[in-house]
């Protein structure tokens, strides 16, 4: 699994802070060009238009060169794109299937990402975090700063949460072991970062879901270690993919609402489970390929799902100066 937090100040811009999560804990690891994993949290600074507003598409889960209906996710992502004058797009990670990328020279880059993502609106940075699919492969390719040579684009965090998968898979865990000293240092430096931060807006994007009724469902490690530190510091939103669909999970005890955006390219497994939602959380749930919107400005943040023809199947409105939705 990954975890990126990403936090927009209306103020000064948008901060974009990245974690990750692979396996049963927390664990997160700074930003794409390599920094120790111990540092502090890595900070990117994203301006926002001169009308204080800011827009961004999300979608996960779709290196697939193309097939299973990645391009015309992309086709409608390029045409969202220019009408919402994008600032950039975030990848809720699972880059490259089925193995991540062999190396830096791996033309899945190029074929899944540079040749499939071509439209104009689409050409502003990309920040991704990482998936389980990507760390099969070789996690530092996708890290490596030569990457953004072949495509300016790229701007990929190396943060992570492990959950171990039932299968046999090798992953390249280099950079985030031992474990046990990994999650302290990126507890310890969540926690500060989030307490310090004075941003209007608190976004949370990972790959792997805190909440969901897809395929894979909730992570109850996700629950135990980083929903806390999410709700003491007042987040907004937690962002993810993994599940091959497209969900909106509204929180019971609090404001924050949980958003999947999976629908990059393979979906329709025929098996969301609206049933398990005893309490009547979900507002929105598609078995479906698609991605998602974001426009905001200081007051409001309007938040919609679309699908691969780019018809808008679901939308909401967060308030900050209610703290409530509409």
């Amino acid at each position: 699994m990954v975890v990126a937090m990403v936090a927009a100040s209306m103020a000064s811009g948008l901060r974009i802070k990245a974690m990750a999560e692979l396996c049963c804990y927390l664990t997160v690891v700074l930003c794409a060009f390599l920094v120790p994993c111990l540092a502090k949290l890595t900070t990117i600074e994203h301006p926002v238009k001169p009308n204080r507003s800011l827009s961004f598409l999300v979608v996960g889960d779709w290196g697939r060169k193309g097939f299973y209906n990645q391009s015309e996710v992309a086709f409608q992502m390029g045409r969202i794109g220019e009408k919402l004058k994008i600032d950039f797009v975030i990848s809720t990670g699972d880059n490259f299937y089925d193995n991540g990328l062999t190396s830096v020279y791996d033309p899945a880059f190029r074929d899944s990402f540079t040749n499939i993502y071509t439209a104009k609106s689409l050409q502003k940075p990309w920040y991704s975090v990482l998936g389980n699919h990507d760390y099969r492969g070789n996690v530092e390719a996708q890290l490596n700063p030569t990457l953004r040579s072949v495509d300016k684009r790229w701007i990929c965090m190396r943060s992570f949460v492990l959950k171990t998968d039932p299968e046999d898979h090798t992953y390249d865990w280099k950079g985030v072991e031992p474990r046990k000293n990994y999650l302290s240092s990126l507890i310890k430096d969540l926690k500060a970062e989030m307490r310090n931060s004075t941003a209007l807006w608190k976004f949370a994007v990972g790959h792997h879901a805190i909440k969901s009724l897809g395929h894979h469902g909730d992570t109850a490690q996700l629950i135990k270690f980083l929903l806390p530190v999410l709700k003491d510091n007042n987040v907004d939103v937690y962002m993810n993919g993994h599940d091959h669909c497209l969900e909106h999970i509204t929180s019971m005890n609090g404001a924050m609402q949980y958003l999947t955006s999976g629908g990059g390219s393979k979906a329709w497994r025929g098996d969301l489970k609206p049933d398990d939602d005893v309490n009547h959380s979900a507002k929105f749930l598609y078995d479906g390929q698609g991605f998602m919107s974001v426009e905001m400005n200081e007051n409001e943040a309007m938040i919609l799902f679309y699908d691969v023809e780019g018809l808008v199947l679901h939308q909401w409105k967060i308030s900050k100066q209610l703290r409530s939705a509409v």
